[in-house]
């Protein structure tokens, strides 16, 4: 590593970072981190604080998954790249698509296709979507639905159908044909209700009334978050994902669960669809998938949709997509390794206890501190706290305050993100309880200070 002066003098100087804007980058310079090991992180001054980010979603497992590490070294001895392109393939991809048939069938799930990523992931499925349509000879089907709030990565079409102005505005025109309706979000909300199940039919009443306006027979697909991540940490009405499949399966729309961050144990349940009780027409998955040890994501296709593929003989189920990198042997191996670690610590059972107590310990908090306008969490280690300037006009906070809350949890022991007025937390599954404690403490630290 290069020595810290060297670091400090070229921060963010020949690099811009995702999801910032380069001169307040160059403002306030990015904690440079240096090392990780448990569900701690270390930054270049020697100050240690429990991630509660979990890297990006992505870090289920820690930093010291030594499986994962070591399925990495032993492939890159063995097989460090090979394409999967038709007509070759790798011996580790073939174990992995077998072990996540597996891992997937209870969502109804049995074939993959491996990307980089979770935007990639996102980008595979929508265009399987309007090709699955053509396949059938059902060709006026390219339409997406998607809700407000929403978030679906970067690629130009996942843009299309997020549900947050942040990503889109600035890369407009995107592409057509995609439309977007209120989510469940009981804090903010075009119907003013704050009764979540009532919530939850007034939004599917809304998604009703856009697919009859846009007609059933020009929609693809509708693509959803089971819990929006990014967005807020939204939780939906346990009646709400159930309600949106009876409406796909009504008027023939494929439903593509994006679960980049919700699969593999976050919610308490090993996919966010099995914790609502769904099965997917496809599935997105990404991050956690090699506890981010390796850029590496699978969509998991369902049977109805491969056996359309499968058994076409018109040449228009050719699959025209693909990555360089998709079904790399060193991903596949990491990705192995990691869900064979995943399983066997359960990690879901723990995600689902240690996430109750995180949660009710951000619900006391929000008895102490006005600032806190509303605490989301409950399912599984995925939590958030929105922050106002008034409870009753439910104004956002100012950007500086939020700034200095968020410094100070750093400053007290603990990584957190902030996303608009949002403090968001989605720390390792591996997370102790007196790591929850940690958390718990450096935001109180940070409240108390400016809050």
């Amino acid at each position: 590593m290069k020595d810290s002066n060297f670091l400090t003098e070229h921060n963010a100087r020949h690099l811009w970072h995702p999801m910032a804007h380069p001169a307040d980058s160059l403002a306030n310079l990015p904690d440079i981190i240096v090392e990780g090991e448990g569900v701690q992180i270390m930054d270049l001054d020697g100050h240690r604080t429990v991630d509660a980010v979990g890297g990006l979603w992505n870090v289920n497992l820690g930093y010291s998954c030594a499986p994962v590490k070591e399925a990495i070294r032993a492939q890159l001895d063995r097989l460090p790249y090979y394409s999967i392109f038709r007509g070759t393939t790798n011996d580790a991809v073939i174990e992995l698509s077998v072990m996540l048939r597996d891992f997937f069938a209870p969502d109804g799930l049995s074939r993959a296709f491996f990307t980089s990523g979770g935007s990639d992931s996102v980008e595979i499925a929508l265009r399987l979507a309007r090709q699955y349509h053509k396949v059938r000879g059902d060709g006026g089907r390219v339409k997406y639905l998607s809700l407000k709030k929403g978030y679906h990565g970067t690629h130009t079409l996942g843009a299309s159908v997020n549900g947050n102005a942040n990503f889109r505005t600035q890369y407009e025109p995107l592409m057509p044909g995609c439309f977007h309706v209120p989510a469940p979000y009981p804090y903010r909300n075009p119907f003013n209700e704050t009764d979540p199940e009532r919530l939850a039919q007034l939004c599917l009443a809304a998604l009703e009334d856009e697919i009859k306006f846009q007609a059933p027979e020009t929609i693809a697909a509708f693509i959803m978050e089971p819990i929006l991540g990014a967005g807020g940490v939204i939780p939906p009405h346990h009646s709400f994902m159930p309600g949106v499949r009876a409406l796909c399966d009504k008027y023939g729309i494929l439903l593509i669960a994006d679960e980049v961050i919700t699969a593999f144990g976050r919610t308490g349940s090993w996919s966010g669809s099995r914790h609502w009780g769904v099965k997917p027409d496809m599935m997105c998955t990404a991050k956690a998938i090699t506890n981010g040890y390796f850029p590496f994501g699978a969509v998991m296709i369902s049977d109805q949709v491969a056996e359309v593929f499968e058994g076409d003989t018109s040449g228009k189920g050719a699959i025209g997509s693909g990555y360089t990198y998709s079904g790399h042997p060193v991903g596949a191996a990491a990705a192995i390794a990691c869900l064979r670690e995943t399983q066997r610590l359960q990690v879901k059972d723990n995600a689902a206890a240690r996430g109750t107590q995180l949660y009710e310990g951000l619900l006391k908090l929000q008895e102490a501190y006005p600032v806190i306008g509303d605490v989301r969490g409950g399912h599984g280690l995925m939590c958030a706290l929105e922050l106002v300037s008034d409870r009753g006009t439910k104004a956002p906070i100012d950007k500086k305050t939020i700034g200095a809350i968020h410094r100070t949890t750093y400053e007290n022991g603990a990584m957190v993100r902030v996303s608009g007025n949002n403090i968001i937390m989605s720390p390792p599954l591996i997370l102790t309880e007196n790591d929850v404690t940690t958390i718990l403490t450096a935001l109180n630290a940070g409240f108390a200070a400016h809050g």
